[in-house]
């Protein structure tokens, strides 16, 4: 699934650099996340890295955006086409994840 910024946020934008995918941009209010770019960090970390820094927790689980750690790491891959070190650990099958914590 995707992670979402909550209404809660403070819009300090901690989360925007931490995210690999480039999927979190300041909206209106608040910021927001691209669901069709978060991979939820898998490939990268074995946490979700805006979660990880946001200081009011805003930063949850899209219910309406259930995924498989398959399907995120396939996004993360497709997304960082170049990034040699990513491909080789996915074919390993030993790469970062919240799913394997």
């Amino acid at each position: 699934m995707a992670t979402y910024i909550t209404s809660d946020c403070i819009n300090c934008g901690a989360c925007e650099p931490e995210c690999p995918n480039e999927a979190i941009s300041e909206g209106d209010d608040i910021y927001v996340i691209d669901p069709e770019l978060c991979t939820e960090c898998v490939g990268f970390h074995d946490h979700e890295a805006c979660q990880a820094v946001c200081p009011v927790e805003c930063c949850l689980p899209d219910p309406g955006h259930l995924e498989v750690e398959q399907a995120l790491l396939e996004r993360a891959i497709k997304l960082h086409p170049e990034d040699t070190v990513l491909q080789t650990k996915a074919a390993a099958n030993d790469f970062p994840s919240r799913f394997r914590r």
